[in-house]
């Protein structure tokens, strides 16, 4: 057994229940990681790429990492992955805090569930084994409220990760929530509820070893120390609302479903402006953590607080042409309690605002900058009346329904809504959420600093190359797993997370190695995306960003097709892709990857 491991995954079956442990081999813990990385290792390993997100046979896996329980700071995260039921293709969310400890001291550094309960439940894992137990008096609370009775149920010492309703009536883009933190993006919520989970909850006693302790001990020591500078004050200061002023003035704060670059009145959802109003406010730390990011809000007549962040503001703010924040923190508590993500619940209906407003939706009430149709709108989309059964589908196959028009102006890559980034002055940007195997996302490649970096790329190669440094860079972070507010923190990251995984494991990997891991990881990403029929045209952009905004003050400022599909093939050449995006088989031999007889073969 490995150091910071225990070399082992446990593959429970839901019905029958049984519970079947699995080793893993060194090999591929050094090939794969942890989080993303391992959890898409398990994916190809069980052929997931054969079974529908929902469909009961569908894999989806609570990964740890080999620092889950060390004093490294931000270390306390676990991923989940599964087939998206948004898009189609892989998903992998992660989420801080107990949750993460807790499941890796269960003694496994994965849990896979498969199947389907016989009814509503909850997945209980300790030193007992596994059971399910019956969670009908549970269906349909809140995430908190879920988490309050299963806490009171199971005793304190219990971990849980918990669906709310939007998550039973798989809406597509449900979260897993755990302590008031989320699995966000992509539906990994609704593939819980399909199986008839209600929860998970777990709770462990056995510790991994470390191989160094008393470096691990001296190294967890810096880092904090180094978390505390000058790169995360604005974190820690202000969260990442401080993104806001800075984005509405720079005009890449997207508005109105995209039409516009900024928001008159947003100011007002600035955390300056918060600040001002006096709201209850109180910051918090995730478990490990030395940052303390977490910013939360108490809206006006509510009893408790939600975490507002810069993403859930764009979206349901912003988007919606909603300016009054305690609107917004309406909303995004109430997206916190269904078990929904905020970006693409925003979106989704920013978009559905649009039709509204072009007649292609018989919803006069659905308007842009009204928080009364945003807040039914939310309450209709979890309870699938009216109008809520096609919001709830997402804005791609919202659009599908209402025809291709509406498709040309759905806020989507691969059916995963975009975050809050006008891309039309932000190449970089841009190629990072056309070509990311899990669709518009901003996390797995961080792209958007290479935008807005002092020293701007000269010249569209170097661009590329830099953009792709970010996606590599992100693939082992969230393989090892690491918060990404650290990135700044280092001044030679494969180095320095060489030396991390040597005191937790041992191994002496050398930053060559660690970068041909990261191109593995994202080349494993994008092969269980080909193996899930993925095609090039799926690495495109929503057609509006080709066109300026109505508000821009400069109307010439909008994204260059001919540059943007330029950027790509580069993206593709410097990847060692074909000129369309897939992978040669030959260079899925030299990482590794290459399928035999349908299942991934590690060396």
């Amino acid at each position: 057994m490995p150091y910071g491991y225990h070399g082992r995954w446990l593959h429970v079956q839901l019905q029958p229940l049984q519970a079947t442990e699995q080793q893993l081999p060194e090999e591929v813990l050094r090939r794969f990681l942890g989080g993303v990385g391992l959890g898409t290792w398990l994916l190809l390993h069980l052929e997931a790429w054969r079974h529908e997100a929902l469909t009961p046979q569908a894999p989806l896996a609570f990964v740890f990492s080999p620092l889950v329980g060390s004093p490294l700071t931000t270390s306390a995260k676990f991923a989940v992955v599964s087939r998206s039921p948004l898009t189609g293709r892989i998903n992998d969310s992660l989420s801080s805090s107990r949750f993460a400890l807790a499941g890796k001291r269960t003694g496994y550094d994965a849990l896979v569930v498969t199947g389907q309960a016989p009814e509503l439940s909850v997945l209980v894992l300790d030193s007992g084994g596994v059971r399910l137990l019956p969670a009908g008096d549970l269906a349909g609370l809140s995430c908190s409220a879920t988490q309050a009775r299963l806490q009171q149920r199971l005793g304190p010492e219990f971990a849980v990760a918990v669906i709310g309703p939007a998550g039973e009536a798989q809406v597509p883009f449900a979260t897993i929530s755990h302590e008031g933190r989320h699995a966000g993006r992509g539906g990994a919520g609704a593939v819980l509820g399909a199986k008839r989970l209600k929860a998970v909850a777990v709770h462990g006693d056995r510790h991994v070893r470390w191989a160094h302790p008393e470096q691990m001990a001296a190294l967890a020591q810096e880092l904090a120390a180094r978390s505390l500078g000058p790169e995360t004050a604005k974190y820690r200061q202000l969260g990442t609302l401080a993104n806001v002023s800075v984005f509405n003035r720079l005009e890449v704060l997207p508005a109105r479903n995209f039409q516009e670059s900024s928001l008159p009145g947003a100011e007002r959802l600035s955390v300056e402006q918060l600040r001002q109003d006096e709201l209850p406010h109180e910051r918090e730390s995730c478990w490990a953590c030395t940052i303390g990011c977490e910013h939360r809000y108490q809206p006006p007549g509510s009893t408790g607080s939600v975490r507002l962040e810069y993403e859930s503001v764009y979206a349901l703010g912003a988007m919606c042409g909603v300016e009054d924040p305690q609107a917004v923190l309406r909303a995004a508590q109430a997206c916190d309690e269904a078990g929904l993500d905020t970006i693409s619940t925003g979106a989704t209906l920013a978009f559905a605002m649009e039709c509204v407003q072009r007649g292609w939706l018989d919803e006069p009430w659905l308007r842009f900058g009204s928080a009364e149709a945003l807040h039914r709108a939310i309450h209709l989309l979890v309870t699938g009346h009216g109008v809520g059964k096609l919001l709830a589908l997402g804005s791609r196959r919202m659009a599908r329904q209402l025809g291709p028009q509406a498709l040309a102006i759905a806020p989507q890559v691969k059916g995963l809504e975009l975050p809050g980034y006008d891309l039309r002055r932000l190449p970089a940007a841009a190629l990072g959420l056309a070509v990311n195997s899990r669709g518009a996302d901003h996390n797995r490649s961080s792209t958007y600093e290479v935008d807005f970096a002092t020293d701007a790329p000269q010249g569209d190669e170097q661009l590329v190359r830099q953009a792709i440094a970010r996606e590599d860079q992100a693939a082992v972070m969230d393989s090892l797993i690491l918060c990404k507010f650290l990135r700044g923190v280092f001044r030679d990251f494969y180095r320095e997370a060489a030396r991390m995984l040597w005191v937790a494991t041992g191994w002496n990997l050398s930053a060559a190695a660690l970068r041909t891991t990261a191109r593995r990881i994202v080349t494993a990403r994008r092969l269980f995306n080909i193996l899930c029929g993925w095609q090039p045209q799926e690495d495109e952009l929503p057609p509006r960003v080709f066109q300026p905004a109505a508000s821009a003050a400069n109307p010439s400022a909008h994204l260059d097709r001919r540059r943007f599909e330029r950027l790509r093939r580069l993206y593709y050449h410097q990847r060692g892709w074909t000129s369309e995006g897939w992978v040669p088989l030959e260079q899925l031999q030299q990482l590794g990857l290459d399928v035999v007889a349908s299942a991934l073969q590690p060396e």
